[in-house]
């Protein structure tokens, strides 16, 4: 039902920057959040950030200051600018797309391929 496709990923050095897009494509309800995940070997899937439909955004404290999310509906894009990055920010980033239905009930939770991201001198 929704389909994405992310891009950006790469290899860069500490202090540098990327930025990640995901393309949504299908049907997406009007009340929805997407937002970026990462995982690193040996560790948990954690939240990077969020954005709601209204434009609420949410960041874990690590990245707080660093990376900024930003969404645009004409493109159907939710994007992640990572600044200053850290060989801590070193994971697989997975784009994700939350949707609801009246009363904040969840009717899908879609996840893109994932993208490397490696931060190393």
């Amino acid at each position: 039902q929704v389909q994405l496709v992310e891009s950006g990923g790469g290899l860069v050095q500490p202090g540098e920057s990327l930025r990640l897009s995901c393309a949504a494509s299908g049907s997406i309800p009007r009340f929805n959040t997407m937002g970026w995940y990462r995982q690193a070997p040996g560790k948990q899937r954690e939240l990077v950030a969020d954005i709601t439909s209204g434009g609420r955004t949410n960041y874990a404290d690590s990245v707080k200051g660093r990376f900024t999310i930003s969404r645009d509906n004409t493109k159907n894009t939710v994007y992640l600018q990572m600044n200053s990055l850290q060989p801590e920010d070193t994971a697989v980033y997975y784009c994700n797309v939350k949707t609801f239905a009246l009363l904040s009930v969840r009717t899908g939770d879609y996840w893109g391929q994932g993208t490397q991201v490696t931060v190393s001198s």
